[in-house]
């Protein structure tokens, strides 16, 4: 009997926790997070963690289960939920994978890419650079050596893009020439599905979002976590817009505003970077699970014919 890995993509706020829910309960199967925002323990409200209820709804793997203090990389996940698959496996025939770090997903879908080793020292550099310039030396420097790599990762985060010009460094190639020779994990059968809506609805939910988690208390979240700010995990949209605030440098509406442009510059990166893989099956988001049921059988269906 074949296994079915369902993956639930689309940009940041359109509704994939809900339509992993859905899909969870139809097949009466578990859910397997791919939001690598989402595994730390401090960040909730800036992640926008499920909701008690939804983590209630159906089992789900790989949220809040780690500290910021012991981040996990993309091979790490990879491994860890890829063993986790395999396992729960044995007990179903479908499973979903969900969540808007497109590297994870792929990660489990389609396997890593394989870098050159980095050398000594270039690392230690490039961290003096982004202490002593902020992250628009990292961007302006990523722009210079592999423009193509810019145009799909996330500009906001300093890790990804420390990560990409070890590479371009160390290599003298573009980080970007090494992607794309991956080879895709066995054992299961890959349904990729995205979840769209037209650009206007996807910033007014952005919009919504932000304003419900400053309501729900994401200024002390940020603020509890301000000795960490360094940290790998920290990184990122909604946490380093704030942190200048705390600091007295800006002001709070200013930091708001901050917050809604680069989570929207995130989803405009997020569908780029799906929008590179052909296979993917878009749903529109405000479509009933039947449409989602019958791109799943069709799929299926052709697979069988394979």
């Amino acid at each position: 009997m074949k296994k079915f890995l369902i993956s639930i993509c689309g940009a940041t706020g359109i509704g994939k926790t809900g339509w992993a829910i859905a899909l969870a309960r139809h097949f009466k199967t578990e859910i397997i997070s791919a939001d690598s925002r989402q595994f730390y323990k401090e960040m909730r409200i800036g992640t926008a963690v499920p909701s008690t209820e939804e983590l209630k709804a159906v089992p789900h793997h790989f949220i809040q289960h780690t500290s910021i203090h012991k981040p996990i990389t993309v091979g790490d996940y990879q491994k860890d939920a890829l063993q986790l698959i395999s396992k729960k496996f044995k007990a179903c025939d479908y499973l979903i994978l969900a969540g808007g770090s497109g590297l994870f997903l792929d990660a489990v879908t389609q396997g890593l890419d394989e870098f050159p080793r980095v050398a000594a020292g270039v690392r230690e550099e490039l961290e003096t650079k982004y202490a002593r310039g902020g992250i628009k030396v990292l961007q302006e420097l990523l722009f210079q050596l592999d423009p193509e790599y810019h145009k799909v990762v996330d500009l906001e985060n300093s890790r990804r893009l420390i990560r990409a010009l070890e590479i371009c460094v160390s290599s003298g190639r573009p980080y970007s020439s090494y992607l794309g020779k991956r080879k895709a994990p066995k054992g299961f059968v890959h349904i990729p599905l995205g979840i769209e809506a037209p650009r206007d609805i996807i910033y007014t939910r952005i919009e919504a979002r932000v304003d419900a988690m400053m309501q729900e208390g994401l200024l002390d979240e940020v603020a509890a976590l301000l000795p960490y700010r360094n940290l790998n995990a920290l990184q990122t949209v909604g946490y380093q817009e704030l942190f200048p605030y705390l600091d007295g440098e800006t002001d709070l509406e200013t930091a708001v505003a901050l917050i809604k442009r680069n989570t929207r510059r995130f989803a405009k990166r997020q569908l780029t970077w799906y929008r590179k893989n052909p296979e993917i099956r878009w749903i529109p988001h405000d479509a009933p699970i039947e449409i989602a049921l019958q791109s799943i059988e069709e799929y299926i269906r052709s697979e069988y014919a394979g």
